[in-house]
């Protein structure tokens, strides 16, 4: 009996401590609580790369340099420069007794032009691109030399005008891959068209009719291109082709023929901006 009464004693002492415990938790003018909400899903992960590139910025998924696979399109402005080197001319005019005379104190010259060019390049492999410029230029043609007074016309017979179109294809080898500065060397070839010629309707020995054979020939260039912002590019480049030119220039009659071969060997400096798709 006595036992009972001992243990039924210390469960009522222990009861009214924990009881005593809980109200002074309770009552503690400090206490301070947090509830955390129940999350009833654990969000996905984000996907890598997921996040969005604006087009004129650079951002962690944006590819430095260039490499293999990549396609540009370049849009620039191009300066050409004929070289007129090596120029020859011949008079005919059977009504006169002349057949191929050599007019050796004469020589064409043919003005420089600026216009815009569009070039597509395509990289092989990190180091070696293949490229496509198409342009077109209008050009001013003269014969200049003592030889043409004594035909009866000026020091300066301005023969007329002629647009080219020079197609040309370039491999082009680049030094730094996958660098924002990349310059590069390359060898290609280079086809010319002449079309709308228009001989000079006042010139002084009637020679009104213009024309010109197809023509091409090799051509090298260096530059660079430069990662601006994103997948924008700057590119400079200087080509030096080496093309002959044959044209002649007659009366209407076609009694009266000036024949002339000539080296332009165009240099075509050019600058812009492309984009890297």
């Amino acid at each position: 009996m006595v036992k009972f009464r001992s243990l039924f004693t210390a469960v009522v002492a222990g009861v009214a401590a924990l009881a005593g415990t809980a109200k002074a938790q309770t009552a503690a003018p400090n206490a301070a609580y947090v509830n955390a909400p129940v999350m009833q899903r654990i969000p996905d992960a984000p996907k890598p790369g997921s996040g969005h590139c604006g087009l004129f910025e650079t951002c962690a998924s944006t590819k430095i340099g260039l490499g293999r696979g990549d396609f540009m399109i370049r849009l620039s402005g191009v300066g050409v420069l004929p070289q007129d080197r090596d120029s020859k001319a011949w008079l005919t005019a059977p009504g006169l007794g002349l057949n191929h005379m050599p007019l050796s104190h004469t020589h064409l010259s043919t003005t420089n032009q600026a216009m815009p060019e569009l070039t597509v390049e395509y990289f092989i492999t990190d180091n070696l691109s293949v490229d496509l410029i198409a342009t077109s230029t209008r050009h001013e043609v003269a014969a200049l030399g003592s030889d043409v007074p004594s035909l009866g016309g000026p020091r300066k017979l301005d023969v007329g005008s002629a647009w080219v179109l020079p197609p040309t294809v370039t491999f082009a080898w680049h030094f730094r891959p996958h660098k924002r500065f990349n310059p590069y060397v390359g060898v290609g070839a280079t086809a010319m068209w002449f079309h709308n010629m228009n001989g000079n309707r006042g010139s002084a020995l009637g020679l009104t009719k213009l024309n010109a054979g197809f023509t091409g020939g090799p051509s090298v260039n260096v530059g660079f291109d430069y990662q601006i912002v994103g997948n924008w590019f700057f590119n400079a480049d200087v080509k030096q082709m080496f093309v002959r030119m044959h044209a002649w220039v007659e009366n209407p009659a076609e009694s009266l023929k000036v024949k002339a071969h000539e080296s332009l060997d165009p240099t075509v400096v050019s600058a812009g901006i492309a984009y890297r798709f």
